[in-house]
């Protein structure tokens, strides 16, 4: 039997310089380059347990830092009501920010991370109503369907707080 000890040393210390000269490397820049916060967006993620769209939308958010914690409750519909998402403008997925403000249905990550930066007066959220082709999650081909994330407001009513015009303007 080979000893391997040598070798998982040589492993580690080979990575370890290699990290430091990565973290140390000369870019030539004579000040600090701002730093992008690290601060995690945690969502609790309300969807069927069959939906492979929503399963989609998870990963876009994941893979911009988002955490999301999935439930699958048994009435998705009353978590719609309890958060007052009106009826004309659910989606197959209700997500839920550590703040309470609501995000239904596809809506790009970097949407929602301007919103939370921003949490204009009187919101209680975004919406995406029905599922349109392209957007995060609901990918089809080269098929892409223009279409507005609604801010959802306190008061019931809505009106247009982005408009996705491109499949690149998601991202």
């Amino acid at each position: 039997m080979k000893n391997y000890s040598i070798q998982y040393a040589v492993f580690f210390l080979a990575a370890l310089a290699m990290m430091a000269a990565t973290s140390f490397a000369d870019d030539g820049s004579t000040h600090d380059a701002p730093k992008e916060s690290t601060e995690q967006i945690t969502l609790e993620v309300y969807k069927s347990p069959t939906c492979g769209c929503c399963s989609v939308w998870i990963d876009h958010l994941q893979e911009r830092g988002f955490v999301a914690h999935v439930q699958h409750p048994r009435d998705l519909d009353r978590v719609k009501r309890n958060y007052r998402v009106p009826v004309q403008y659910q989606s197959c997925h209700t997500a839920v920010s550590e703040d309470g403000y609501v995000f239904e249905g596809h809506i790009p990550a970097r949407i929602i991370k301007r919103f939370l930066s921003e949490k204009p007066a009187g919101a209680i959220g975004l919406t995406v109503p029905g599922m349109p082709v392209g957007s995060p999650g609901m990918d089809y081909g080269d098929t892409f369907t223009p279409y507005q994330v609604l801010l959802l407001q306190e008061s019931g009513a809505t009106q247009i707080y982005a408009e996705v015009r491109t499949r690149e303007e998601q991202y």
